[in-house]
């Protein structure tokens, strides 16, 4: 089924309307977004809003003193915490809580899992910081957010018509290894009249995220169909989607071949000894990340 733009953007918005109750994030996220975005914003204003919700201080001090930022150890003072990790920090700290909640779906079928999607979004959120880091982007924390992100249109889907959901793996002819015989994005454009892609832009772009993550959630398949200036964050994210299905880490049905496309690499500066150092040094990260989120 072909569908034009606009039916597509139809589809999209009725899809986001209908799970409102998923599309909305809790609204001490919501705060600390806005007041990170406001460029006169200062430690103290971000410790006002984050005293409030005991539950995110916790993870707040959990992740300063964890080894996965390398600070120094034994910090108590929530206003502490925030001048050490920066406000950018913080502030993807609580959208990666939200996010948390929303991969508890269970089951769907033999061959998925929510559970399992959430442990590929953290392997891909760990390997894009990883090769952020390895190309000295200067963006770690946008990078693992980004691979945190860039696969929530399936969970659109999954909220919004399991059934359907439910038809395209199955259509997808899974492997004994886990892997599609055939394309998730295809038989998402039969099935839904839309792609997971379209629907992680449209809940990004509702959310009012920085317009790097709706690229990236838009276009993880396909970064260099961007223009030049906008792609730098997706393509990380799709070198490290494509690492973690390689490797098998949880979901992978929307890539039936984890080759990275040289072009990528090529664009982006990355070697493959880089590559070779991300795919050793992964393991040991995701069990840092996965402690952080749980």
């Amino acid at each position: 089924m072909t569908v034009s733009a606009a039916d597509r953007q139809a589809i999209v918005n009725e899809a986001i309307q209908g799970i409102s109750h998923i599309a909305t994030l809790p609204e001490t996220t919501l705060k600390i977004i806005e007041l990170v975005e406001d460029p006169h914003s200062t430690a103290q204003d971000l410790h006002q809003v984050v005293s409030f919700d005991p539950a995110l201080s916790t993870r707040i001090l959990k992740v300063v003193n964890s080894a996965f930022y390398g600070l120094p150890g034994q910090i108590g003072s929530i206003n502490r915490a925030i001048v050490l990790l920066g406000l950018n920090a913080v502030k993807n700290i609580a959208i990666a809580a939200s996010l948390a909640k929303l991969f508890r779906g269970g089951e769907l079928c033999p061959q998925f899992n929510a559970k399992d999607l959430w442990k590929h979004s953290i392997s891909t959120a760990v390997a894009s910081k990883l090769v952020a880091d390895k190309l000295k982007l200067g963006l770690p924390d946008e990078a693992f957010l980004a691979g945190l992100l860039h696969d929530i249109g399936v969970v659109v889907e999954m909220q919004h018509d399991r059934q359907k959901l439910i038809d395209v793996i199955a259509a997808l002819e899974v492997d004994k290894d886990g892997a599609p015989k055939n394309d998730m994005l295809t038989l998402e454009e039969k099935m839904f009249g839309a792609t997971h892609q379209d629907f992680g832009q449209a809940l990004c772009e509702k959310w009012k995220f920085p317009k790097a993550f709706s690229f990236v959630t838009g276009r993880h398949h396909d970064p260099l169909s961007l223009a030049e200036e906008n792609r730098t964050l997706t393509s990380v994210v799709y070198i490290a989607d494509h690492i973690a299905a390689s490797l098998n880490l949880g979901f992978r049905l929307d890539i039936s071949d984890p080759t990275i496309d040289p072009a990528v690499l090529q664009d982006l500066g990355v070697t493959e000894a880089q590559i070779a150092e991300i795919v050793r040094e992964l393991p040991s990260k995701i069990e840092e990340a996965e402690a952080l989120l749980a």
